[in-house]
């Protein structure tokens, strides 16, 4: 890996890092969600750096991809357990990174996902295979007496690219990706009291753009003139104002010019933790630039 582009990895990082944590200081029982993730979208781009993604909030058993609608009147309640993932960028080159608030008495939920994260970290290095990290958060997780989220991952990055290869399990795994130096990834676990799978929601706050097309609405034109510097970066419907967009979303999608990412979720009445970190393979460990 070049020497610049590392450090547009580590500059996003610092940056990601400082804002999760003033972000996680600012959930409390009563707090808006709107207000939270407008100002935290805001420190991101006042930086200088600009949003991966949208701030994701995503609450209780709702393990990923909420974030606040336009005049979202939701708040936090006594008892919530709360994801705070966000995503920095400087270039197309990305940080991503995930804690969770825990405004009830869930400290041991909370400690599963933050140590599964660190033991699996701690083994990194070239020839260590994604399936041995997955043992690690596997056990990690059940060792508290909670489940792993079996089709939840963590995910390779790359320049405007926040999924790639390689995979990083949260289960153990015979095989997978070998890592190699220069190589980077986030690792995100996720432990819960629930079934341990997530599945769709009806709820699509985010999306992103997949494809050029021609488009005749005028309000579809609109959308597209706006996220046209995103480079296929996630977006947040919010972003468009207040504006009625309930057909030409759809409409975008299915046309497979958008893709909707739908709020994840584990049963109802469960709770989810997630801690998430990027990673840089170096030749004898790993850079974790969202410390």
């Amino acid at each position: 890996m070049k020497d610049e582009i590392f450090d547009k990895y580590r500059d996003a990082g610092i940056i990601a890092a400082g804002i999760r944590r003033e972000g996680a200081l600012a959930i409390r029982i009563g707090a808006s969600y709107l207000d939270l993730v407008e100002s935290i979208e805001a420190k991101v781009l006042e930086s200088g750096a600009g949003l991966a993604f949208p701030l994701n909030v995503s609450v209780n058993e709702d393990a990923a991809h909420d974030t606040a609608s336009y005049g979202d009147e939701r708040i936090f309640a006594s008892g919530d357990v709360v994801k705070l993932d966000l995503g920095v960028q400087i270039e197309g080159y990305i940080a991503d990174t995930a804690t969770t608030v825990d405004l009830g008495r869930n400290s041991l939920l909370l400690q599963a996902s933050e140590q599964a994260l660190e033991s699996a970290i701690k083994i990194i290095r070239p020839g260590v295979t994604s399936g041995e990290l997955g043992a690690a958060v596997q056990k990690e997780i059940e060792g508290r007496g909670y489940r792993p989220i079996s089709n939840l991952t963590g995910h390779g990055l790359d320049q405007y690219v926040q999924h790639c290869s390689p995979t990083i399990p949260n289960v153990g795994m015979d095989g997978g990706v070998v890592l190699e130096e220069g190589m980077v990834f986030a690792i995100e676990p996720f432990a819960t009291t629930g079934s341990g799978r997530v599945g769709e929601k009806t709820r699509v706050e985010i999306y992103s753009q997949i494809s050029q097309k021609p488009v005749r609405i005028p309000s579809a034109r609109a959308v597209m003139e706006k996220i046209k510097d995103r480079r296929g970066l996630p977006f947040a419907r919010r972003w468009m104002g207040e504006k009625k967009l309930d057909i030409t979303f759809p409409s975008l999608v299915r046309s497979q010019i958008l893709h909707g990412y739908p709020v994840l979720a584990d049963i109802p009445g469960s709770l989810v933790s997630q801690h998430e970190h990027t990673i840089i393979v170096t030749s004898d460990g790993c850079v974790v630039t969202t410390r």
